[in-house]
């Protein structure tokens, strides 16, 4: 393992290398001694994987091999991050969520508690790039909401509590709770029936 900064693992970790903890934000360049990332119990890290300084991450997480999450980035318990998924800086993640792989979640995004997101899911917050830092609009997306696979959330967004993104949807406007984007671009209708096929 790799190391930067001071790092805490809570008990029973497993860290599969080669895996980097505490890589330095460029604020931190040059520093020593700064806080690295603090990692709850029972946490399972594949290799690859690179978690920056200024994260910190719950209980019982799981991430996959070759994913990378920014400084300043804070994720609940019970979270699975799947293989090459990308989280950058300033991003707020609940509890029992779990993000397939090649997810891509841009600065400054908050994601409820129990939320799927699909894999090669891609949230935006920049909608006439390349904007400055302080222009950026990241998404919000709400508890309890799925996004399906090869889905694209542009800037700003906010997808409601129970609310379901269609897979390759291409979501440019909020969506209420509850309810079903489809389509590209996508539009908002009542969520299908639950049953057999």
């Amino acid at each position: 393992m790799i190391e930067y900064g001071v790092n805490r693992l809570g008990k029973g970790a497993k860290i599969y290398e080669p895996v980097t903890l505490g890589f330095p934000s460029r604020e931190r360049y040059g520093q020593t001694g700064f806080k690295g990332a603090t990692i709850g119990d029972g946490a399972v890290i594949r290799s690859g994987s690179v978690i920056y300084c200024d994260v910190t991450i719950g209980d019982d997480f799981s991430a996959g091999h070759n994913v990378v999450i920014r400084e300043y980035t804070e994720i609940g318990d019970h979270v699975m991050v799947g293989s090459g998924t990308i989280i950058e800086g300033n991003t707020v993640i609940g509890d029992d969520v779990r993000l397939q792989s090649m997810v891509y979640i841009p600065t400054g995004t908050a994601i409820g508690d129990r939320v799927f997101i699909g894999p090669n899911a891609v949230l935006t917050n920049d909608r006439y790039p390349p904007a400055r830092h302080e222009d950026l609009d990241a998404p919000v997306i709400c508890d309890g909401a799925v996004i399906g696979a090869n889905s694209t959330l542009l800037p700003g967004v906010v997808i409601g509590g129970g609310a379901m993104v269609a897979a390759g949807a291409v979501v440019t406007k909020d969506v209420p709770p509850g309810m079903l984007a489809i389509g590209v671009p996508a539009g908002i209708r009542e969520m299908p029936e639950r049953g057999g096929r």
